[in-house]
């Protein structure tokens, strides 16, 4: 089988190296590698994928389902294993090779197109939510994975850079500046946190309803993760009269039910959408770049 990368991680990965790499080049030889040494069976590509990994649905030698996944050494596919390994399929999709090639990740199969975007928004809210919270959990010792703050400055330094170039966003830019530096002042604690997690991240499962895939862990505090929860389905919520009411709402509710601290949910959830439309903005995505700064300025 020819392993083609779907289009959406070509132009994503695009985004992420824009004068490119080997990795896309040698994918297809190291997809049949994988699967030789591992004596998979494939099924498909899933198609249209991740943004930052190819994976490919497969059986193992004794027709067990499963999910093969590769990734590049920028998405961090090493720090996704100990994530997986260290939460040991509580609240998170089953690793079943704790140790492999680099870059290379066999998994439990889920239901690959059935996500908690499916349900009605206000299931899929909680649903997200009970499954995020089963995730947080206190870091292995001498942690391999990035903190909020190591990961937020890096973040906060392109931020700067763009203002710069870029007089209209400088306002947002400075309001999320400052919100992270007074949230890093004094964080309420430090957990294992999935670090990009949506509702598109939530599948179905045999073992449990709804596991989470895909994460890019951090440690830190629990309200930086459930940031991201907060503007899922930006673009609806953009669409509506009552879209910054709603939003507020939100940012209420997720708190309550999580136990989190609303001005601290408010103010991750201010820096990760600026964040997110700065980035849009500089790989050229505007119209994505116009909804999430939008979004922001709710906040």
């Amino acid at each position: 089988m020819v392993f083609e990368p779907p289009k959406r991680l070509v132009r994503a990965l695009g985004e992420t190296a824009p004068d490119g790499d080997d990795w896309l080049e040698k994918l297809p030889e190291a997809a049949q590698q994988a699967v030789a040494l591992r004596e998979l069976t494939v099924e498909r590509v899933q198609v249209p994928g991740g943004r930052s990994s190819l994976v490919v649905l497969v059986r193992t030698a004794d027709g067990a389902p499963a999910v093969l996944k590769l990734a590049p050494g920028r998405a961090r596919p090493e720090a996704e294993r100990a994530a997986l390994a260290h939460w040991g399929g509580r609240g998170a999709v089953q690793l079943l090779e704790p140790f492999a090639a680099e870059g290379v990740l066999l998994l439990e199969r889920l239901h690959p197109d059935v996500s908690v975007r499916s349900l009605p928004e206000a299931k899929a809210l909680l649903e997200a939510a009970g499954t995020l919270r089963r995730l947080w959990v206190e870091p292995p010792a001498d942690f391999p994975f990035e903190t909020v703050a190591e990961r937020t400055g890096r973040q906060a330094e392109a931020m700067r850079a763009r203002a710069q170039a870029d007089p209209e966003v400088a306002p947002l830019v400075g309001l999320a500046l400052a919100a992270r530096e007074e949230l890093l002042a004094a964080p309420p604690e430090h957990r294992l946190l999935h670090g990009t997690f949506r509702q598109s991240k939530v599948l179905s499962g045999e073992r449990m309803p709804w596991l989470a895939v895909g994460p890019d862990p951090v440690v830190g505090e629990c309200a930086f993760d459930l940031a991201r929860l907060v503007r899922d389905r930006v673009e609806d919520l953009i669409a509506q009269p009552s879209g910054a009411a709603t939003t507020r709402r939100r940012v209420k509710r997720l708190a309550e039910s999580l136990d989190v601290d609303q001005e601290r949910l408010r103010g991750w959830t201010l820096f990760r959408a600026v964040e997110s439309g700065v980035r849009a903005g500089r790989v050229g995505r505007p119209r994505d770049a116009e909804l999430l700064l939008e979004f922001a300025g709710w906040l």
